[in-house]
Protein backbone atom coordinates (compact mmCIF):
# COMPACT_ATOMS: atom_id res chain seq x y z
CA UNK A 1 0.00 0.00 0.00
CA UNK A 2 3.12 1.82 0.74
CA UNK A 3 4.66 1.71 -2.37
CA UNK A 4 1.02 2.11 -4.49
CA UNK A 5 0.73 5.68 -3.10
CA UNK A 6 4.38 6.78 -3.56
CA UNK A 7 3.77 6.12 -7.10
CA UNK A 8 0.78 7.47 -7.20
CA UNK A 9 2.26 10.78 -5.77
CA UNK A 10 4.93 9.98 -8.37
CA UNK A 11 2.60 10.09 -11.33
CA UNK A 12 0.87 12.90 -9.87
CA UNK A 13 3.64 15.46 -10.19
CA UNK A 14 4.93 13.57 -13.13
CA UNK A 15 1.37 14.66 -14.86
CA UNK A 16 1.68 18.50 -13.31
CA UNK A 17 5.25 19.44 -15.04
CA UNK A 18 4.40 18.00 -18.18
CA UNK A 19 0.72 19.48 -18.37
CA UNK A 20 2.52 23.49 -18.76
CA UNK A 21 4.57 22.58 -21.23
CA UNK A 22 2.10 20.88 -23.41
CA UNK A 23 -0.78 23.53 -22.99
CA UNK A 24 2.54 25.60 -24.42
CA UNK A 25 2.59 23.77 -27.66
CA UNK A 26 -1.53 24.31 -28.40
CA UNK A 27 -2.38 26.57 -30.84
CA UNK A 28 -3.47 30.11 -30.43
CA UNK A 29 -7.71 30.54 -30.26
CA UNK A 30 -8.68 31.66 -33.98
CA UNK A 31 -9.01 34.42 -34.27
CA UNK A 32 -11.10 35.61 -37.62
CA UNK A 33 -9.66 38.22 -40.21
CA UNK A 34 -10.22 41.93 -39.98
CA UNK A 35 -12.59 42.32 -43.28
CA UNK A 36 -12.42 45.93 -45.32
CA UNK A 37 -15.77 47.70 -44.91
CA UNK A 38 -17.07 48.05 -48.44
CA UNK A 39 -16.11 51.08 -50.84
CA UNK A 40 -18.96 53.74 -50.87
CA UNK A 41 -19.59 55.80 -53.95
CA UNK A 42 -21.82 58.14 -51.94
CA UNK A 43 -19.95 62.19 -51.75
CA UNK A 44 -18.26 64.75 -53.95
CA UNK A 45 -15.13 64.09 -55.99
CA UNK A 46 -12.88 66.33 -58.45
CA UNK A 47 -10.71 65.26 -60.73
CA UNK A 48 -8.86 65.85 -64.14
CA UNK A 49 -8.88 63.85 -67.62
CA UNK A 50 -7.13 63.83 -70.37
CA UNK A 51 -7.68 61.62 -73.61
CA UNK A 52 -8.42 61.73 -77.52
CA UNK A 53 -10.85 62.99 -79.75
CA UNK A 54 -11.76 62.32 -83.54
CA UNK A 55 -14.90 63.03 -85.61
CA UNK A 56 -16.47 64.84 -88.07
CA UNK A 57 -17.46 68.14 -90.23
CA UNK A 58 -19.14 69.28 -93.18
CA UNK A 59 -19.73 72.46 -94.77
CA UNK A 60 -22.87 73.53 -96.35
CA UNK A 61 -24.32 76.22 -98.58
CA UNK A 62 -27.48 75.69 -99.74
CA UNK A 63 -26.70 72.75 -101.98
CA UNK A 64 -23.24 73.05 -101.91
CA UNK A 65 -21.26 70.98 -99.67
CA UNK A 66 -18.03 69.93 -99.19
CA UNK A 67 -18.97 66.42 -97.57
CA UNK A 68 -17.74 65.06 -93.89
CA UNK A 69 -13.75 65.37 -93.25
CA UNK A 70 -12.14 63.74 -90.30
CA UNK A 71 -11.48 66.37 -87.07
CA UNK A 72 -8.84 65.11 -84.91
CA UNK A 73 -6.95 65.97 -81.61
CA UNK A 74 -5.66 65.90 -77.59
CA UNK A 75 -8.04 66.68 -75.05
CA UNK A 76 -7.57 67.77 -71.21
CA UNK A 77 -9.65 68.96 -69.04
CA UNK A 78 -11.17 68.90 -65.09
CA UNK A 79 -13.88 67.64 -63.48
CA UNK A 80 -16.47 67.91 -60.83
CA UNK A 81 -19.71 65.65 -59.56
CA UNK A 82 -21.46 64.29 -56.90
CA UNK A 83 -22.67 60.54 -56.01
CA UNK A 84 -25.38 58.91 -54.35
CA UNK A 85 -24.97 55.00 -53.63
CA UNK A 86 -28.39 53.30 -53.06
CA UNK A 87 -27.78 49.34 -52.48
CA UNK A 88 -25.51 48.92 -55.55
CA UNK A 89 -27.04 51.35 -58.03
CA UNK A 90 -25.10 54.61 -57.89
CA UNK A 91 -26.78 57.82 -59.46
CA UNK A 92 -24.75 60.66 -60.31
CA UNK A 93 -24.15 64.30 -61.60
CA UNK A 94 -20.95 65.10 -63.24
CA UNK A 95 -19.61 68.53 -65.07
CA UNK A 96 -16.07 68.74 -66.91
CA UNK A 97 -14.31 71.10 -69.44
CA UNK A 98 -11.19 71.28 -70.64
CA UNK A 99 -8.92 72.57 -73.78
CA UNK A 100 -9.32 71.17 -77.17
CA UNK A 101 -7.02 70.73 -79.86
CA UNK A 102 -9.16 69.10 -82.44
CA UNK A 103 -9.01 70.01 -86.27
CA UNK A 104 -9.35 69.21 -89.36
CA UNK A 105 -9.32 70.64 -92.88
CA UNK A 106 -11.37 69.14 -96.46
CA UNK A 107 -8.93 68.65 -98.62
CA UNK A 108 -10.75 70.28 -101.76
CA UNK A 109 -11.88 73.61 -100.81
CA UNK A 110 -9.65 74.22 -98.01
CA UNK A 111 -12.24 74.91 -95.11
CA UNK A 112 -11.05 74.16 -91.80
CA UNK A 113 -13.22 73.64 -88.71
CA UNK A 114 -11.38 73.27 -85.20
CA UNK A 115 -12.54 72.81 -81.55
CA UNK A 116 -10.39 74.67 -79.14
CA UNK A 117 -13.07 74.50 -75.96
CA UNK A 118 -15.29 71.49 -74.74
CA UNK A 119 -17.56 71.18 -71.40
CA UNK A 120 -20.21 68.87 -70.66
CA UNK A 121 -22.68 68.37 -67.70
CA UNK A 122 -24.13 65.25 -67.10
CA UNK A 123 -25.91 62.30 -65.35
CA UNK A 124 -24.61 58.97 -64.15
CA UNK A 125 -25.84 55.69 -63.79
CA UNK A 126 -23.78 53.45 -62.14
CA UNK A 127 -23.77 49.74 -60.61
CA UNK A 128 -21.28 49.21 -57.70
CA UNK A 129 -19.36 46.30 -57.62
CA UNK A 130 -17.70 47.36 -54.45
CA UNK A 131 -14.41 49.06 -55.54
CA UNK A 132 -15.39 48.65 -59.29
CA UNK A 133 -18.55 50.64 -60.99
CA UNK A 134 -19.51 50.42 -65.05
CA UNK A 135 -21.68 53.21 -65.38
CA UNK A 136 -23.21 55.39 -68.71
CA UNK A 137 -23.64 58.74 -68.90
CA UNK A 138 -25.59 61.52 -71.18
CA UNK A 139 -26.61 65.02 -71.39
CA UNK A 140 -25.98 68.27 -72.34
CA UNK A 141 -22.58 69.22 -74.65
CA UNK A 142 -20.92 72.95 -74.96
CA UNK A 143 -18.42 74.18 -77.43
CA UNK A 144 -16.66 76.55 -79.37
CA UNK A 145 -16.39 76.05 -83.18
CA UNK A 146 -14.37 77.98 -85.02
CA UNK A 147 -14.40 78.18 -89.09
CA UNK A 148 -11.67 79.41 -91.05
CA UNK A 149 -11.78 79.75 -94.84
CA UNK A 150 -9.89 81.60 -97.37
CA UNK A 151 -11.74 84.89 -96.50
CA UNK A 152 -10.95 84.99 -92.89
CA UNK A 153 -12.30 83.01 -89.42
CA UNK A 154 -15.12 82.96 -87.75
CA UNK A 155 -15.98 81.31 -83.98
CA UNK A 156 -19.64 80.39 -82.40
CA UNK A 157 -20.24 78.85 -79.45
CA UNK A 158 -22.52 76.04 -79.62
CA UNK A 159 -24.74 73.83 -77.32
CA UNK A 160 -25.62 70.02 -78.12
CA UNK A 161 -25.69 66.84 -76.07
CA UNK A 162 -23.61 64.05 -75.10
CA UNK A 163 -23.64 60.25 -74.60
CA UNK A 164 -21.50 57.39 -73.53
CA UNK A 165 -20.05 54.88 -70.89
CA UNK A 166 -17.44 54.38 -68.50
CA UNK A 167 -15.86 51.91 -66.07
CA UNK A 168 -14.20 53.20 -62.70
CA UNK A 169 -12.31 51.57 -59.97
CA UNK A 170 -11.12 53.12 -56.41
CA UNK A 171 -7.90 51.46 -56.35
CA UNK A 172 -6.48 53.54 -53.13
CA UNK A 173 -7.75 55.88 -50.24
CA UNK A 174 -9.97 58.08 -51.17
CA UNK A 175 -8.93 58.05 -55.47
CA UNK A 176 -10.46 56.70 -58.20
CA UNK A 177 -9.44 56.24 -61.84
CA UNK A 178 -11.70 55.56 -64.80
CA UNK A 179 -11.42 55.14 -68.85
CA UNK A 180 -14.49 56.92 -70.29
CA UNK A 181 -15.74 57.24 -73.99
CA UNK A 182 -18.50 60.09 -74.71
CA UNK A 183 -19.77 61.00 -78.37
CA UNK A 184 -20.74 64.82 -78.46
CA UNK A 185 -22.55 66.54 -81.08
CA UNK A 186 -23.01 70.38 -80.85
CA UNK A 187 -24.95 70.46 -84.12
CA UNK A 188 -24.11 73.23 -86.48
CA UNK A 189 -22.71 76.96 -86.40
CA UNK A 190 -23.31 79.56 -89.10
CA UNK A 191 -21.33 80.89 -90.82
CA UNK A 192 -21.85 84.37 -92.47
CA UNK A 193 -20.86 84.97 -96.42
CA UNK A 194 -17.93 87.53 -95.00
CA UNK A 195 -16.36 84.94 -93.46
CA UNK A 196 -17.17 81.87 -95.50
CA UNK A 197 -18.34 83.79 -98.96
CA UNK A 198 -22.00 82.20 -98.73
CA UNK A 199 -24.01 81.77 -95.39
CA UNK A 200 -22.82 78.56 -94.24
CA UNK A 201 -23.91 75.44 -91.79
CA UNK A 202 -20.78 73.97 -90.48
CA UNK A 203 -21.47 70.89 -88.60
CA UNK A 204 -19.31 69.33 -85.48
CA UNK A 205 -19.59 65.65 -84.18
CA UNK A 206 -17.20 64.10 -81.72
CA UNK A 207 -15.99 60.85 -80.37
CA UNK A 208 -13.77 60.88 -76.90
CA UNK A 209 -12.08 58.22 -75.50
CA UNK A 210 -10.39 59.63 -72.19
CA UNK A 211 -8.65 58.48 -68.98
CA UNK A 212 -9.01 60.10 -66.00
CA UNK A 213 -8.32 60.64 -62.05
CA UNK A 214 -11.26 61.17 -59.13
CA UNK A 215 -10.78 62.29 -55.30
CA UNK A 216 -13.12 61.80 -53.45
CA UNK A 217 -14.52 63.54 -50.19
Amino acid sequence: MHRFTLAACAGLLAAAMVAPAMAADMPAPYKAPIVAAPWNWTGFYVGINGGYGWGTSNWTAGAATTGDFNTSGAMVGGTVGYNMQMGQVVFGFEGDAGGSWMTGTDSTSCCQTQNDWLGTARVRLGYAMDRVMPYITGGGAVGDVKMTSALGSQTATRFGWTAGAGLEFAFTGAWSAKIEYLYADLGSASCDATTCGAATDVSFTANIARVGVNYHF
